[in-house]
């Protein structure tokens, strides 16, 4: 029974990271192709530093240099540039670029961020980016002194599972899988990597048609954060933009539009 609520504990903390990461930051402040409540989109600005450690700002301009420069020189974390061994430290370095580089007001940086009508979230700041390990940390560390310990670090480790998901998608997705587009960047689709972090493998589909929310060509090819999307568009809480879907893909799907009221 105790194992079993560590592995329920585990996929509640990784499945509230990488949705607020794929459906809230990727596909909704990024791409713009899903729109938000404007409640749930304040919540997701506030709130998204603390659950998963990453400013949504930063996040949104790192990524959008990404499409901008794939698989070049100048894209902030590339297998061409750096090898798959070398993702990890570089895609921090990168973040940590475009924090300073939003602080500065880099003309280069903030032309990326043209459209985001918020701050970088205090915590970056005020120097207090910690803050959101921390309390994520001492949640693990009361568990653990509670004689609980593996609950403790299924939720840590849950919360706080970015780093790992990000480092599979930036160097599989764009070294190892098929290709159903031909595209100027060496993306791929993963399938391993789309299975365990909600379609975002599909780096080849995703480059091809980047305002898509649905990352899926073919039938099989798995893609769970769309699925979030439309569960979350029965609730009216969100807005597929059914008009950028890549284009043959299977869809029955019928707009739902969220209620606007603030």
């Amino acid at each position: 029974m105790y194992y079993s609520i560590c592995i329920l504990v585990f996929a509640g903390a990784y499945l509230l990271n990488i949705v607020t990461i794929s459906v809230g930051y990727h596909r909704g402040l990024a791409h713009e192709a899903v729109r938000f409540h404007p409640r749930l989109r304040r919540g997701l600005v506030w709130a998204g530093n603390w659950i998963t450690g990453l400013d949504p700002k930063a996040w949104v301009v790192m990524h959008r240099l990404h499409h901008a420069h794939s698989d070049t020189a100048r894209d902030p974390h590339s297998p061409v540039n750096v090898g798959i061994l070398g993702i990890a430290m570089e895609q921090l370095r990168s973040y940590e670029r475009v924090l300073v580089g939003l602080m500065k007001q880099d003309s280069e940086i903030c032309k990326h961020a043209h459209d985001l009508d918020f701050e970088l979230s205090w915590l970056n700041r005020t120097g207090r980016w910690y803050l959101p390990y921390v309390l994520h940390g001492a949640i693990a560390l009361g568990l653990a002194l509670a004689g609980l310990w593996l609950l403790g670090l299924a939720y840590f480790f849950g919360m706080m599972s970015h780093p790992v998901q990000g480092g599979l998608v930036n160097a599989l997705g764009h070294s190892v899988g098929g290709r159903n587009f031909e595209t100027k960047d060496q993306s791929r689709n993963n399938l391993l990597v789309a299975w365990l972090v909600f379609g975002e493998g599909l780096q080849n589909n995703h480059h091809r048609y980047p305002r898509s929310a649905k990352f899926s060509y073919r039938r099989w090819e798995p893609d769970a954060g769309f699925g979030v999307c439309l569960l979350l568009e029965t609730f009216g809480v969100l807005a597929i933009d059914y008009g950028h879907l890549i284009p043959g893909a299977p869809q029955h799907h019928e707009r739902v539009e969220p209620a606007t009221s603030s």
